[in-house]
C-alpha cells in the first residue's frame, strides 16, 4: 500500500459551480446585488462554454495569470458556467435543485452586516425574494434567487449581533 504524503487538514475549500442561462444577466446579479468582484473569465471552445469567476476580494492582480491564480487560491469563489446558446432559448431554465423532481442543491449562503438594511436594499432593486425576514419561524435568514432561480442565503454576520443563524 502506498504511503499517503497530503494532509487533509490543509484542504481548502475553493469554489462551487452554477450553470447559467445568460451570464451577464447573472454578473450583474452577483456583482451589483451582492457586491463580488468579477475577477476572470475562461472561453472554452472545444467543450462551448465559458466560465465566470467571481468572490469578494479586495484587489484584483493586473494579469490575467495572476487573476486565474488568485481563482484557484482563495476560498469562497463562484464559477457561473455558461454553455453557449441557451440565452437564445426562450424556453431554457436549469433546475436550481429546489422544485421537484430533482431536489438536491440547495443553496449558497451569503453573510451581510445588517441583515434588515441588506433585505430592504435587495426590496429597492427588485430582487425575487424565496423568504422573506418575517416568513416562517426562522425570521433571521432570508433567501433570495438570482437569475436563473438558484438560492442565496442571506446571513447576517455572527460578529454583528452575536447570534448565529440556528
Amino acid at each position: 500500500m502506498a504511503s499517503t504524503t497530503t494532509n487533509p487538514s490543509s484542504y481548502i475549500f475553493n469554489h462551487t459551480m452554477v450553470r447559467v442561462k445568460d451570464p451577464q444577466a447573472s454578473i450583474k446579479f452577483y456583482t451589483e446585488v451582492l457586491g463580488m468582484k468579477f475577477i476572470t473569465k475562461y472561453d472554452m471552445p472545444a467543450g462551448k462554454f465559458t466560465v465566470y469567476f467571481l468572490a469578494y476580494v479586495d484587489k484584483l492582480p493586473e494579469s490575467e495569470e495572476e487573476k486565474k491564480k488568485l481563482c484557484f487560491s482563495i476560498p469562497g469563489v463562484l464559477e457561473l458556467t455558461h454553455n453557449w446558446g441557451t440565452e437564445e432559448q426562450a424556453d431554457f431554465a436549469y433546475a436550481n435543485g429546489n422544485k421537484e423532481p430533482g431536489r438536491g442543491y440547495g443553496h449558497i449562503a451569503v453573510l451581510v452586516d445588517d441583515i434588515q438594511k441588506a433585505c430592504e436594499r435587495f426590496e429597492q432593486l427588485n430582487v425575487k425574494f424565496i423568504k422573506r425576514l418575517q416568513d416562517g419561524s426562522m425570521k433571521n435568514i432570508a433567501f433570495i434567487a438570482d437569475p436563473d432561480e438558484y438560492w442565496v442565503e442571506i446571513i447576517e454576520k455572527p460578529t454583528a449581533n452575536n447570534q448565529t443563524p440556528i
